[in-house]
């Protein structure tokens, strides 16, 4: 929040909005409020989320594709059933320019039966693709898992975005009504004439400028609410109220075993084995096109006439074969000499981004890690900040009232108080963010 910016704004500004908040902004106030821990909010978020929607859609189609490659072990069966009719057959005994004699045929076929081929063996590649879907339903697991934990994340950000202007709507109340109850004694020194109008009239202005302050974040209390509800799967009609964060502050690990917790568990790192993993399936696929297949062959057929053994009869008859088949592709040797090739190199290069990755990890944690402690040096020196404010706020308006100092003095100080206040506020809520955020990084969220 710019609370320089927000202060400087024009009084009569301030007096509209306070009139549009009375009579908008509390029309549009939900109803229903909703008291929720950040627990709570991710046990929604986790089911009801569109993201999470996706996901549990996308690891639905992913288990079926690698129920369908485990289907590929059946045996596959065909029907077929056909009727034909045929015409005399003309022999040109005397040549093809002169008229030829008609050889009478059976008109009408019949043919129905089944076929049947079950893979024996084909270089292994039934089962490195069962083994690819297995290994992309479980990528698609993971991913669910780094979606669910960026919700979450977006979603702690909202809920103590939230919780931050709520706390900076009690501050700015209370500061109001400090600053009503110091005007009405700057209102008693001038009736006494002991300063200006000007004195009144300025510290009237800083009283509206806080109002005006006040408008704009019952707004953004508003937005943020918004965000965090439909973030939920939520009507927005709801209200979200955050229940009190505990002032106590999480401990982490040392920087070599957040590390080495990341190393292991960051989704980054997992998504990039799963890629390595299936670069090197891919390799052995393509390998694989240039092995024999073999399969068992079985065929049985029923049809009329029977022309199958000399001589033909118009009658039906049955036969049923079975056996063994094996084939092997000899232009393939050729044909994918440049295909096991540029698998080779694919695999390599999934090898260095693999390494890339690690390397990422590593400053992403770093990042984290170095961010959160620096918040916990930002609260102390806000605290050190807001007890300091708070003192020469008292000793400046003591000064004021006893003629000492100007009133420019007063509101300076008066302002440099909120000020500091916000920047607690906030410094502590953006501290838990930043918790979230290394754990995130770990894996862990």
């Amino acid at each position: 929040m710019n609370l320089g910016s927000r202060l400087l704004l024009p009084v009569f500004a301030s007096s509209t909005l306070m009139g549009y908040s009375q009579t908008t902004n509390l029309s549009i106030l939900p109803k229903d409020t909703l008291r929720i821990t950040l627990n709570e909010v991710w046990q929604q978020t986790d089911v009801q989320s569109k993201k999470a929607l996706i996901y549990i859609k996308e690891q639905e189609i992913s288990q079926e594709n690698t129920k369908d490659a485990q289907m590929g072990r059946y045996p596959v069966f065909n029907a077929v059933a056909k009727v034909e009719k045929a015409s005399n057959i003309p022999v040109y005994s005397n040549g093809i320019f002169n008229k030829p004699e008609q050889h009478d045929v059976i008109h009408t076929l019949y043919n129905t039966g089944v076929s049947m081929y079950l893979n024996l063996y084909s270089g292994n590649r039934q089962n490195l693709e069962i083994e690819e879907r297995k290994t992309l339903a479980h990528k698609t697991v993971i991913r669910a898992e780094l979606s669910q934990s960026e919700v979450r994340l977006e979603a702690a950000k909202s809920y103590l975005a939230l919780a931050k202007v709520l706390r900076f709507r009690e501050v700015m109340k209370q500061d109001i009504a400090d600053q009503k109850e110091q005007l009405a004694e700057v209102e008693k020194l001038y009736k006494h004439g002991v300063i200006l109008k000007s004195d009144v009239l300025r510290a009237t202005m800083e009283v509206s400028k806080r109002e005006m302050t006040l408008v704009q974040i019952e707004n953004d209390i508003l937005i943020e609410n918004q965000r965090l509800t439909l973030l939920m799967g939520q009507e927005d009609t709801e209200f979200v109220l955050p229940q009190e964060l505990s002032e106590e502050l999480p401990i982490v690990e040392p920087y070599e075993e957040a590390l080495e917790i990341a190393s292991e568990h960051a989704y980054k790192h997992l998504l990039s084995e799963e890629d390595l993993a299936l670069s090197e399936i891919e390799k052995k696929k393509i390998k694989a096109l240039n092995k024999p297949s073999v399969g068992l062959i079985g065929n049985f057929t029923m049809a009329n006439p029977q022309i199958f053994l000399y001589p033909y009869n118009p009658s039906w008859y049955s036969l049923g074969t079975i056996g063994v088949q094996v084939s092997f592709p000899i232009s393939s040797i050729y044909h994918n000499k440049h295909k096991v090739k540029s698998s080779v190199l694919e695999h390599e290069k999934e090898e260095i981004q693999h390494h890339h990755i690690q390397d990422q990890i590593k400053q992403e944690v770093q990042q984290a890690y170095l961010r959160y402690k620096e918040s916990l040096v930002q609260i102390e020196v806000c605290t050190k900040n807001k007890a300091q404010a708070s003192e020469n706020a008292r000793i400046i308006k003591n000064t004021y009232f006893n003629k000492i100092s100007l009133l420019t003095d007063l509101l300076d100080a008066d302002l440099q108080h909120l000020q500091t206040q916000f920047e607690l506020e906030a410094a502590k809520l953006d501290s838990i963010y930043k918790y979230y955020t290394l754990q995130q990084a770990k894996g862990l969220l």
